[in-house]
């Protein structure tokens, strides 16, 4: 059988009969796989905790029919931080099933690739709330669906933005106002994260600020998939 080699990001895993386990890895080159660790679940396993979620591994595997069989694999980063801080890691777990639901199997995305290893490396480096609103912000601009925030989508009015209509796309003015309020200053951060400026929203450390954008960055992602994620009552208990 042919193999191949690629990094990827553990994104989860579940039990295959009496040792193995099925494990699913957004890779760099070949996007997200499918593959079996035979005997992980063996005291004696040789690929250990490697293959746990939220670790960024290098793999070798076997092509199969249905699934890859995973042969080698090395530690890239586990980060350790994160794991120790039990906001931070089930942020991570937020982060991990967005790209589990936006991502095509077997379809390369690099620059979804880059922007989870990097979501998941500013996690474990400051802990930052805002990571998860500036990440799906980012996944929406990637998918090309980001909400439109210059003007009321409605009126073209630019003063008096007061709420987000996820359904009509963008921002409304106070005389069109309906879906969610919208601060001004989470107006702003959303601002800074779709011009590029992703450093500078994540000081924006308002807790009121990160507060609102965390709830809403999940219902804004939950529109575009046209499901509820699992991981939404993690961000619900932070506020």
């Amino acid at each position: 059988m042919p193999h191949f080699r690629d990094d990827g990001v553990v994104i989860r895993t579940y039990k295959l009969g009496e040792a193995d386990r099925i494990v699913i890895i957004y890779t760099r080159g070949r996007g997200k796989i499918r593959a079996v660790a035979k005997g992980i679940r063996k005291t004696k396993s040789k690929f250990g905790a490697r293959l746990d979620p939220a670790s960024i591994v290098h793999i070798q595997c076997y092509e199969g029919r249905n699934l890859d069989i995973v042969t080698q694999v090395e530690s890239r980063e586990i980060f350790v931080d994160l794991r120790s801080n039990l906001d931070s890691f089930g942020r991570a777990a937020v982060l991990l099933e967005i790209v589990d639901q936006v991502a095509v199997e077997s379809e390369s995305n690099p620059a979804l690739y880059k922007l989870l290893t990097g979501a998941l490396a500013e996690l474990n480096r400051s802990a930052n709330p805002m990571v998860v609103p500036a990440f799906v912000a980012k996944v929406l601009a990637l998918e090309g669906v980001q909400p439109y925030l210059d003007a009321c989508v409605n009126c073209e009015a630019t003063e008096n933005i007061v709420a987000l209509d996820i359904s009509a796309g963008g921002v409304l003015c106070q005389d069109c106002r309906r879906g969610e309020p919208l601060s001004h200053e989470a107006r702003q951060a959303l601002l800074l994260v779709f011009d590029g400026q992703v450093r500078a929203a994540l000081e924006m450390t308002s807790e009121k600020v990160v507060n609102e954008l965390e709830g809403l960055s999940a219902r804004m992602i939950e529109q575009h998939i046209e499901r509820r994620l699992r991981t939404s009552d993690v961000l619900q208990q932070f506020h």
